[in-house]
């Protein structure tokens, strides 16, 4: 007796679970997300664009609660620049991952590049030149060159999407039963 479940439930969903009952005894099948996205296509085919939509409504806007708490300057030029889009609608945008994504439809946070700068902030350096080198920092001792303070952190980003991470994941659930629930009707 075999019952294949599937799941895409969670924001973050890329399992495939095959639950096997024989008596107590379960075996679980874990797949990777390609197979979770072709399964889920098969079964439901708009279901991938249901989760695209509510990837763009997500990061717009987590986009611009992180905006409302964004340090301020005298230009307001950072936070103005905090947007949520599609990846693929930006293909010269670095990616501070080490493991850039295989989702086409992936959207994410676009800001300006000083965003570690504000968000972690920046320890006392020297700015002179060569100031980080050995001879730079001999010449600090000596009362040559220029020290930059550094800057506190002001946390932003990642608190901001920590507390609507929550939320994140009800929209997408509610955008994946959407799509569950009209193909239910034809």
């Amino acid at each position: 007796m075999a019952d294949l479940v599937r799941t895409a439930a969670d924001e973050m969903a890329s399992v495939l679970c095959e639950v096997v009952g024989q008596g107590m005894a379960f075996t679980v099948k874990v797949s990777g997300r390609a197979e979770l996205t072709r399964n889920l296509k098969a079964i439901v085919p708009n279901a991938l664009t249901y989760a695209a939509e509510a990837n763009l409504k997500i990061t717009e806007e987590v986009a611009d609660k992180i905006r409302e708490v964004a340090p301020r300057g005298a230009t307001l030029e950072y936070a103005e620049a905090l947007r949520g889009d599609f990846l693929k609608n930006n293909p010269g945008a670095m990616d501070s991952s080490d493991n850039p994504t295989k989702d086409k439809d992936a959207a994410g946070l676009f800001a300006l590049w000083t965003w570690r700068f504000l968000e972690f902030g920046t320890a006392p350096h020297n700015t002179a030149k060569g100031g980080g080198t050995v001879k730079g920092r001999s010449n600090l001792v000596q009362g040559i060159g220029d020290m930059h303070p550094g800057t506190l952190a002001q946390p932003h980003i990642f608190p901001t999407w920590r507390s609507f991470k929550a939320t994140a994941a009800k929209i997408k659930r509610a955008a994946i039963a959407k799509a569950f629930r009209e193909f239910n009707r034809k």
